[in-house]
């Protein structure tokens, strides 16, 4: 399990700016800093422990409160999060998917890292906010019965960002292929 410390920013200089103070701040790698919609800023990092935690405090002293939109540090976040986030999923046979949809990317970001501790589920998509209005979207698939629980813990770790949660059991078979599709907008 890696750890990841993430902070969003309603403002993109300031964003920036506080980026550059976390990374100063401790040794950790920053594993993406960008602009998102709409209008704002995230950075997701990640190191041990305590650098997170270090760098996340830097970044947030930076910016000052009024421009935080989230900042969180995940100590014992689950693999398939980052791998999400970071490389496209392998075809699966899908009993059931479960979609997550949040306000903010970092509440997204939590529910899909609960998701994935709660039952044997597949994270098949994390997205972050681009060209969805600043929202975020999780979706995962895997047994009706562990997709319903998942979907129940990545509900509550929206920690009320949470827009909408649904469970669909047998989903039609090229539903998946378009879930995987490299989004182009």
């Amino acid at each position: 399990m890696a750890v990841l410390g993430m902070v969003e920013f309603s403002s993109i200089a300031i964003g920036i700016r506080a980026s550059d103070a976390m990374v100063k701040a401790a040794p950790i790698d920053l594993f993406e800093s960008r602009p998102i919609s709409p209008g704002k800023y995230m950075s997701l990092i990640t190191g041990d422990v305590a650098a997170v935690e270090a760098s996340v405090q830097a970044g947030v002293r930076d910016a000052g409160t009024q421009v935080i939109v989230e900042s969180f540090v995940l100590a014992n976040l689950h693999d398939q999060v980052l791998s999400a986030l970071s490389e496209p999923v392998v075809k699966m046979t899908i009993d059931a998917i479960g979609v997550i949809e949040t306000s903010s990317a970092a509440s997204a970001v939590k529910a899909a890292d609960a998701v994935c501790k709660t039952s044997p589920v597949q994270l098949i998509r994390l997205h972050l906010a681009n060209h969805i209005g600043g929202k975020g979207y999780a979706v995962f698939s895997g047994g009706v019965a562990d997709v319903e629980a998942s979907l129940d813990a990545g509900e509550t770790a929206a920690d009320g960002h949470l827009l909408e949660g649904v469970t669909i059991p047998n989903p039609y078979d090229d539903l998946y292929k378009h879930l995987l599709r490299d989004l182009e907008w």
